[in-house]
């Protein structure tokens, strides 16, 4: 008699169902932020080298897909405090990761209204990006301060406060080159006073 082998729940997808699933969220991303939350799925899929049968078989719906852009888009964001950690000094790894908050904003402002259309609201989709990008400021404002780049009585909370009010001052095309501007303003602000 046979025994059967216990199947995995969760089997990890083949490499090019993989890369099939990442191009699409890179391109839809584009299309998202380009376009508005209603581009053509058909266009993203189109753009992404793949077929609509296999961007709906990884996204079954508008709504998924954009959760998913967004979900990717927070833990790039969440990643990248570690990344730039070890590979900058702490003053360059800060502004770095505001950079890339910049451009998520970019991101989450054609996103998230969409997102909030979804059943019993985006709650669940937010409360869970807030803990990483709090996570990911806090320990890099951390590493600055240890290293004396800026000054000890920096709250994160507080630049990440001024950094969410920097990137929503998106009236103008060229709102992003702004708020990168005034990135480089928090960063000479938060230097230590001498």
């Amino acid at each position: 008699m046979a025994t059967k082998r216990p199947q995995s729940t969760a089997r990890k997808p083949r490499a090019d169902a993989q890369r099939n699933r990442d191009r699409v969220l890179e391109v839809a991303k584009e299309a998202f932020t380009r376009s508005g939350a209603d581009a053509s799925l058909d266009d993203i899929a189109k753009q992404a080298g793949v077929g609509a049968g296999t961007l709906y078989r990884h996204f079954p719906s508008r709504d998924e897909l954009l959760e998913a852009v967004y979900r990717t888009e927070v833990e790039k964001l969440a990643a990248a405090e570690q990344k730039f950690a070890e590979t900058m000094p702490p003053i360059e790894a800060l502004r770095a990761w505001m950079f890339l908050f910049v451009d998520y904003i970019a991101t989450k402002k054609i996103i998230a209204p969409a997102l909030n259309t979804l059943v019993g609201g985006p709650s669940k989709v937010f409360e869970a990006s807030h803990a990483q990008i709090w996570e990911a400021i806090r320990a890099l404002v951390k590493r600055a301060i240890k290293s004396g780049d800026i000054r000890k009585d920096l709250d994160p909370i507080d630049l990440l406060r001024a950094l969410i009010g920097v990137a929503n001052v998106a009236s103008s095309p060229d709102w992003q080159q702004s708020a990168r501007r005034l990135v480089d303003i928090l960063i000479t602000g938060s230097r230590p006073i001498k």
